[in-house]
């Protein structure tokens, strides 16, 4: 077995240019997502029309532009690529981040990402097709949780781990943007001092607003759990919008939708500087 995976992984640095464009084609469509859904989102915040939404509804915003179908099956080359590279992530650990304790939750978390990716790059290509639904991923975050919800006696304690899940990728979000391990993901030696700092600057502001969104939605499913009421359950979108009922809430809201913004420019400096496999660009 460990020598399958040796030769697997031998195959992986062999191809490492086709793994790496992969990676960065995945990272730049995520970046342009999360600029649209942090830009609709600063638009509402500040009064200029906009809406919250999440990365499902970015690809319908780019569906709705001129040669949106170009531009939405672009979107879904990008999405599928990435899905490709944490497939790899998860399979092989190329890279050796998951040899760690920690490294089976990695592991999961790289597939369970892989998997909703690659059906958001389906469901592009399906609109495209003229096949796709338009239903936005709040729905469909209630439908599903409703579902789970009727396989007693499990379903609510799926649900709720769904929720913890959540909450503990939003606190490793929260540790990824005020610790070390930020700089050593990126390669800016080629960047001014001044550049520098701004672009990592702009990736902790980035990560952390958007572990405040997976904090939120965690909580909500936590709370569909304990009441058995799939309502009770928020995609990202709603969670976004829900920050506006909180103490200083529009304020909140206007500073987490100006941090996705952010985080779409961080995950683009990803497509540009992330080591990937070990490899600065």
């Amino acid at each position: 077995m460990n020598v399958r995976f040796s030769d697997a992984r031998q195959v992986v640095v062999e191809h490492r240019r086709w793994v790496e464009a992969l990676a960065r084609a995945g990272y730049a469509t995520r970046g342009a997502l999360y600029v649209i859904v942090g830009g609709l989102s600063a638009l509402a915040a500040f009064g200029y029309g906009g809406e919250t939404t999440d990365t499902k509804g970015a690809l319908l915003e780019l569906y709705r532009q001129p040669f949106g179908a170009l531009l939405l099956t672009l979107a879904a080359v990008g999405l599928a690529g990435y899905a490709a590279f944490l497939v790899c992530r998860a399979a092989l650990d190329p890279e050796g981040e998951a040899r760690s304790q920690s490294g089976p939750l990695k592991r999961f978390w790289w597939a369970l990402m892989a998997v909703l990716h690659a059906s958001l790059a389906v469901w592009a290509i399906s609109m495209v097709l003229g096949s796709g639904s338009s239903a936005d991923g709040d729905e469909q975050t209630r439908g599903v949780t409703a579902m789970v919800l009727g396989w007693r006696p499990l379903g609510p304690w799926l649900v709720g781990a769904v929720g913890v899940g959540f909450g503990v990728g939003a606190a490793y979000d929260f540790y990824c943007a005020f610790s070390s391990k930020l700089d050593k993901a990126l390669d800016l030696s080629r960047l001014s001092a001044g550049a520098r700092r701004w672009a990592v600057r702009a990736s902790r502001f980035g990560i952390a607003a958007r572990a405040c969104v997976s904090l939120a939605a965690g909580a909500f499913f936590i709370v569909a759990a304990v009441r058995s009421n799939p309502h009770e359950a928020k995609g990202f979108a709603d969670s976004l919008g829900s920050l506006r009922a909180m103490p200083m809430g529009a304020y909140l809201f206007a500073a987490v939708s100006l941090g996705l913004i952010a985080f779409g420019v961080y995950q683009l400096i990803e497509a540009r500087y992330r080591r990937v496999l070990g490899r600065a660009r």
